[in-house]
Formats: structure tokens, sequence, C-alpha cells
């Protein structure tokens, strides 16, 4: 139970640091309230199973060839600079009314946090460092049925973290004034396009070294 509970602070761990999804997550709960904000975490969740999988079934290692890796972070770059781009001109739009939240689409939050963690290089490279010393060091001292519930562990750790960015931003939304709320998805689109243009600058000096 102590191991569980361990491998649990480890997925909230691995989800505090600031990143583009936790700037996605601060912008949608701001504009769309609780549900879209946790939607956008749910689909970087997807993503990251995703990458546990090829960990674990040793695939993840045909992702580290420079051609993959280039196009990742080019893609990337694509889908953070326009996430950021639709944070600073919909800024303004944000009104005090709640009626915001229903006009986006819930599967366009999900698929944006989906795609945002899917083309992140990063992300390989985490869950193979990650990810990988765990499997490594769990399926030499565990059966496969603790392993995997092990893995859950992470897992459940990362959607505790995904909870508490939407109940925190949506927070926001509540008892923040309307400036501040603009200026903060500001911040937030900002933030995303900085991380696109690090993006950007790693795949032009994989394409053109």
């Amino acid at each position: 139970m102590n191991a569980f509970i361990g491998y649990i602070l480890l997925g909230l761990s691995l989800s505090a640091p600031i990143g583009p999804i936790n700037a996605s997550q601060l912008d949608k709960g701001i504009r769309g309230g609780f549900l879209h904000a946790w939607l956008v975490g749910l689909g970087a969740i997807c993503a990251d199973v995703i990458y546990m999988l090829l960990v674990y079934f040793g695939v993840v290692h045909v992702l580290d060839a420079p051609f993959i890796k280039a196009f990742l972070w080019l893609f990337g770059f694509f889908v953070l600079i326009y996430t950021g781009y639709e944070s600073i001109r919909d800024a303004g739009s944000i009104s005090a009314a709640d009626s915001r939240g229903q006009e986006e689409s819930y599967a366009k939050s999900f698929v944006s946090g989906f795609l945002m963690s899917l083309f992140n290089p990063l992300s390989i490279l985490f869950w193979l460092g990650i990810y990988g010393s765990v499997l490594a060091k769990a399926s030499s001292e565990y059966p496969l049925q603790q392993l995997l519930i092990y893995s859950g562990g992470i897992v459940l750790g990362i959607l505790l973290w995904d909870v508490t960015m939407a109940t925190a931003s949506s927070m926001f939304r509540r008892f923040l004034t309307l400036r501040v709320l603009r200026s903060i998805s500001v911040i937030s689109g900002l933030s995303l396009i900085g991380f696109g243009l690090y993006f950007g600058v790693q795949a032009y000096q994989l394409l053109f070294p």
C-alpha cells in the first residue's frame, strides 16, 4: 500500500511542473469552467498512457529517430502557437456570464490537450526516462499484475493533479475580476507561444544542424 501511494505521489510530482498543458488548463478553466479544463488534462493523460504503453512494449525507441523527433517538434510548434494565438485573440471575449463554456466544444478541449501532449517530444524523453526506469526496477521485483497496479498509481496521481488544476482555474474565474481574468488568459497564451517557439527552435536545429 505504501508503495502504491508512493507511485501516486510520483504521478502528482510529474504533473506539477509548469508546462503547456498546465497553461492551457488555466486558460480553458477561466473561459469555460471546470469541465473544459479537466478535459484538456484528460486528453493529455490519454497521450501519456500511449507513451507508457510504448515504453512498456519497447516501441518508443523508434520515436527517437532524428526525422521523427523533428516532425514531432514541428507539429508541436504549430499546435502550441495556434493554441496560444487563439487564447490571446479570444481574451477580450471573456465575459462575466458562464455561457462562454457552453459555446466551445468539449471535444475540442479534449483534443487540444491530447495533441499537445502527444506531439511533445519532451513527453517521449520524459516517459522514457521516468517510466522506463520505474519499469526496469519494478519488473525485476514485482509480478506483472503488481506492475500494472503501480502504473495505475502513476496515472491516478496525474488524474488528481488534473482535477486540482481544473478546480483552481475554474475558481479563478469565479473570484477574480474580469480584467484580471483577461490578463491571465493573455499570459497563458503568451506562455503557450513561448513553449511553441522553443519547439520550433528544436525542430530547426534537428533539420538544419
